[in-house]
């Protein structure tokens, strides 16, 4: 039986709470079950499934007298999220073979490297789609073998291609549900705007010799790189999830010294990773995994700024627990006047990518087709800006999500 759906300005300071215990459980965990009320159980799935962490918890939590409901929520996360995994093994092990025969070599990125390295179960981390990277000459002989694969191109945007399968299905409300679909987005940069200039590590990535098919990073230097830089943009949106954070510890504790430097010193470049302090110090303020030697180094490396703002950053400023949608959440990353009023600007007078974007999420995703910020218009939008707090579409959709199930 469904509950009420509550306010995000009733259930503000609860999704903060939800999402500092189930950081600091990962990271410790421990046996005394918090003592949450039925609705504050019920936003413990929003906040699980906005993180990408209900998998995880299920095998890491520890409380003896947490909710039936609570425990079979997350025990269901976890079986559909191994059955994704699977069908995602699958499908990488078919586009591996092609791409062989082809004689074209890809990346596989994030999630589709994390699980090979063993780094997770396969009932553990789940991942929204496959992330893969293409040479500049092979995007488009990748995008044939990807129709042939049963995939149609739905978006293009300046960082990637997004295929889906010909024939969709509406995903799950919330959370992993083995049935969704899986997208393939096809990467031929690496990059990141923070906040509106790109951050592009490319070349750190492609493996120097890389054989056709599926090619892991170039390094774990690497790897941790894209997992910093990725981190970093979603921090600038208020995106970031506590999975994030996660997979920097696990890739943190497999790094020697000399890997550290890799990351923080490359040579030949002045301040090359002025953007890793933050997503390294949000981590360490969970997970004791980050070395002092290369927390200070990426400190040095950092706009005086920014580092100083994130000394005290939670997890819950930058995230989707953050329930509202700011003008400029990513101001605090501008490194000059100048990137300052291009960022202002770009917000306010989007691209037309941007717009083409709002429309493709529109019509593919529900939780945007049932919002009335997505169908705004810009002017609409900075007129709520001026005058209230608008509510963020993906935390309204997992906290409505949650309350409407009925398990």
């Amino acid at each position: 039986m469904s509950a009420p759906i509550p306010s995000l300005h009733t259930v503000e300071d609860a999704l903060r709470r939800i999402t500092e215990t189930f950081a600091a459980e990962l990271a410790n965990p421990g046996i005394t079950t918090p003592p949450w009320q039925p609705s504050e159980w019920r936003l413990a799935r929003a906040v699980a499934a906005m993180h990408g962490v209900s998998p995880l918890l299920a095998g890491v939590l520890r409380w003896q007298k947490a909710p039936e409901d609570w425990t079979g929520f997350i025990a269901d996360q976890k079986a559909h999220t191994a059955a994704r995994v699977k069908r995602m093994r699958d499908l990488l092990s078919r586009l591996d073979a092609e791409l062989r025969k082809e004689g074209i070599a890809l990346v596989a990125l994030k999630g589709a490297a994390l699980h090979p390295l063993g780094l997770y179960r396969s009932d553990e981390r789940p991942m929204s789609d496959i992330d893969v990277l293409a040479r500049a000459q092979d995007v488009e002989r990748t995008a044939l073998l990807l129709g042939r694969l049963g995939f149609q191109r739905t978006m293009v945007t300046a960082r990637h291609l997004v295929f889906e399968p010909q024939e969709r299905h509406t995903p799950a409300e919330l959370g992993e549900h083995r049935a969704n679909d899986i997208k393939i987005e096809l990467h031929e940069r690496i990059s990141e705007a923070l906040p509106v200039d790109p951050v592009d590590i490319t070349d750190l990535v492609f493996p120097r010799d890389p054989h056709a098919g599926i090619n892991g990073y170039s390094s774990i230097a690497a790897l941790m790189t894209h997992l910093l830089l990725h981190t970093a943009g979603a921090m600038t949106g208020r995106g970031a999830r506590l999975l994030h954070l996660n997979d920097i510890s696990l890739v943190a504790a497999r790094m020697s010294a000399s890997d550290w430097t890799e990351v923080l010193e490359r040579p030949g470049a002045q301040r090359p990773t002025w953007w890793a302090f933050p997503p390294l110090q949000l981590t360490t303020r969970y997970f004791s995994c980050i070395p002092q030697r290369a927390l200070d180094n990426a400190e040095r490396g950092c706009p005086r700024r920014l580092a100083s703002a994130y000394k005290s950053r939670t997890l819950s400023d930058v995230s989707y627990t953050y329930p509202w949608i700011d003008a400029f959440p990513g101001m605090e990353w501008a490194r000059s006047p100048g990137t300052k009023l291009r960022y202002a600007l770009h917000k306010i007078r989007p691209d037309p990518e941007q717009l083409a974007i709002r429309a493709a999420l529109l019509r593919s995703e529900p939780r945007h087709a049932q919002s009335e910020w997505a169908r705004l218009s810009q002017f609409r939008r900075i007129l709520r800006w001026l005058t209230s707090s608008p509510e963020r579409v993906e935390t309204l959709a997992a906290v409505r999500a949650a309350f409407e199930q009925s398990r």
